[in-house]
C-alpha cells in the first residue's frame, strides 16, 4: 500500500524490473461538465489502459473493438448493452468482451470506467 502523500502514479524501470503503479485510479479521471473525456494512461506489451469519464446523459453509440477488451466501472451508474443483452453498470461492474462484440453504453449519472484493451 502506498503511504499517504505518495505520488498518485509511479513508473519504475530498473534493468529488467519495470512496473507502473496507480495509487488511486479514480483520481486519474475527471468527469467533464458535458461530454466525454478519455485518456490513455498506460500502453505496453499489447495492453492499453484508457480511462473514460462521461457526464450524466452521455452515450457511446454502438461500436465494436478490434481487440479483446475489459470494462471496469470505477464510479457512477449507467446501462450497457452488449451483444444484445442489457446490463446495469454500478461501481465494481466488470465485463470482458471478445474482439468485434457490439456494445453501447449510456451514463445515467456521471460515470467513470477503465477500459483495458488486450493483445489480439
Amino acid at each position: 500500500m502506498a503511504p499517504p502523500g505518495a505520488p498518485a502514479r509511479i513508473l519504475c524501470a530498473m534493468g529488467e524490473a519495470s512496473y507502473t503503479f496507480f495509487a488511486d485510479l479514480a483520481a486519474e479521471a475527471t468527469v467533464p461538465p458535458r461530454g466525454i473525456h478519455s485518456q490513455t494512461l498506460f500502453e505496453a506489451d499489447g495492453v492499453e489502459l484508457v480511462m473514460f469519464a462521461l457526464a450524466a446523459g452521455e452515450r457511446l453509440s454502438e461500436h465494436t473493438a478490434a481487440r479483446p477488451a475489459i470494462v471496469h466501472v470505477i464510479s457512477g451508474e449507467g446501462r450497457l448493452t452488449v451483444a444484445g443483452d442489457d446490463h446495469a453498470l454500478l461501481p465494481g461492474s466488470w465485463l470482458h468482451m471478445a474482439t468485434r462484440t457490439p456494445h453501447t453504453l449510456v451514463a445515467q449519472t456521471d460515470l467513470v470506467f477503465a477500459l483495458y484493451l488486450l493483445p489480439g
